[in-house]
């Protein structure tokens, strides 16, 4: 009983560890990508407030000239989504 009360324990995490495995930081070379992109905006985000989400950047707390905002880039750097905090 014990055994099936830990693997039905398992499976029911399975799918949140899969779910963090497709969740990463982005790589020195990303980021270099993604401050070229926000620097022609005046904007800069620190690299542990980017988070790379099924080939999407998600950065929070970006810094711009005329506030903060969350945005999204595609895998080409384009910014796809913001929001003025």
């Amino acid at each position: 009983m014990r055994h099936l009360i830990i693997a039905a324990a398992a499976l029911a995490l399975a799918p949140f560890v899969a779910a963090a495995e497709d969740t990463m930081t982005a790589t020195a070379e990303q980021m270099a990508q993604i401050d070229h992109t926000l620097s022609a905006r005046s904007c800069e985000v620190d690299p542990v407030n980017v988070v790379v989400e099924g080939g999407v950047f998600d950065l929070d707390d970006v810094m711009c000239a005329d506030g903060q905002y969350d945005m999204k880039l595609d895998a080409g750097y384009n910014i796809i989504e913001e929001r003025k905090e």
